[in-house]
């Protein structure tokens, strides 16, 4: 879990993209969009032969 301790005078821009950097780099957002829709076993190992 992406998470963001804000230092004394950090602005709150900076640290949204911190946050969005994190979420970025632990595969947050990606982890979301391919569990928000069911995807059969057969359908997932297509892709995966496709993409290599």
């Amino acid at each position: 879990m992406a998470e963001v301790k804000i230092e004394r005078r950090e602005d709150f821009e900076r640290a949204l993209r911190k946050f969005k950097m994190q979420c970025k780099r632990e595969g947050t957002l990606r982890e979301f969009r391919e569990r928000q829709y069911h995807t059969k076993a057969s359908q997932k190992r297509r892709e995966k032969k496709k993409r290599h």
